[in-house]
């Protein structure tokens, strides 16, 4: 049968990062070109805004106020650590798209791409469930000093200390825009990010569901030569766990620390403010986003875990 790709599956979450400067070109890591400057160009937008806001902790004594950035900070902390982690570790990334790719991880026949669908369309649906209240949390932050008219008083999107008086026209104007920019940008890495470090864990969820159905369905006139296909495919799965072990087990560990932290403090500050103000709605979309972040790897990983264990010969 034909090559199937698995990089191609997730082409969209490839594409994202690309953009993000998360994903160089070619099967190595970064090298001296203009993309490293997009990169640090990329990577300078995202932690100068964090800093800033860090900073203006400092600052706040309203335990209203405090609720209100630190919960945001946590997550921000938590991308900037993942980028970090996706910057130094791209060349295991990449080694492992290279392996997913080889003839050892091919399907051996049509009927196997249905075995896989089910698992793709599981991650492709979560994918875009964790965007939407992403971005609906997004456009909220973005509009409301427009929508509510305390732009006029020069009210930024989020509460952040700069070094400098941004209540002046022009100042407030490049600062807004370079604020959504900043948070914007820390948002659609945070999505990406996860949603790679959950396509992982599906292609080894699926490479185990197909190791399964190869051994269910081993041909009596070539026995001996498919079960030794099949203990290499395993070997091959195991390498490949360890290197995706290797590159997302201690983001994985930060991951739920920080989110429940996260999920603490935004409930406690959805506690503060008005029932029916859009600033209620937008914390429901955060926790909501917050959660599918900690569902997503929880899900995928109880299925691998459920596939290299017993289950997968017994079913």
């Amino acid at each position: 049968m034909a090559s199937f790709s698995w990089k191609h599956t997730i082409r969209v979450n490839i594409v994202i990062l690309t953009f993000m400067g998360l994903w160089p070109k070619g099967n190595e890591g970064y090298k001296c070109n203009t993309y490293v400057l997009f990169t640090a160009a990329v990577l300078l937008l995202v932690n100068s805004h964090i800093i800033f806001q860090t900073v203006n902790v400092y600052f706040v004594s309203d335990l209203k106020e405090l609720a209100a950035i630190i919960f945001i900070l946590f997550t921000e902390w938590l991308v900037s650590l993942k980028m970090f982690y996706f910057v130094r570790n791209m060349k295991i990334l990449k080694k492992l798209m290279v392996d997913v790719e080889s003839d050892n991880f091919q399907l051996w026949n049509n009927g196997q791409i249905n075995t896989v669908q089910v698992t793709l369309a599981m991650w492709k649906t979560i994918y875009f469930v964790y965007s939407v209240p992403v971005f609906i949390t997004l456009v909220l932050w973005t509009f409301f000093p427009l929508v509510d008219g305390s732009f006029k008083q020069y009210r930024l999107p989020l509460s952040v200390w700069y070094p400098y008086n941004v209540q002046k026209s022009l100042t407030y104007e490049i600062t807004y825009v370079y604020q959504t920019m900043s948070f914007w940008a820390i948002s659609i890495a945070g999505i990406n990010m996860d949603a790679m470090i959950a396509a992982l864990m599906m292609l080894a969820q699926a490479q185990c569901d197909i190791l399964c159905e190869n051994l269910k369905n081993l041909p009596s006139s070539t026995y001996n030569a498919k079960l030794k296909l099949c203990i290499d495919h395993h070997k091959n799965i195991l390498r490949f766990s360890k290197g995706c072990n290797d590159f997302f087990n201690e983001l994985s560990l930060c991951q739920f620390f920080v989110s429940v932290a996260s999920l603490a403090v935004a409930m406690f500050y959805l506690t503060l403010v008005e029932p029916t103000s859009g600033e209620c709605l937008s914390i429901l979309f955060y926790l909501e986003s917050i959660t599918t972040q900690i569902f997503i790897y929880c899900w995928f990983g109880n299925e691998v875990e459920l596939k290299v264990g017993p289950y997968c010969l017994l079913n």
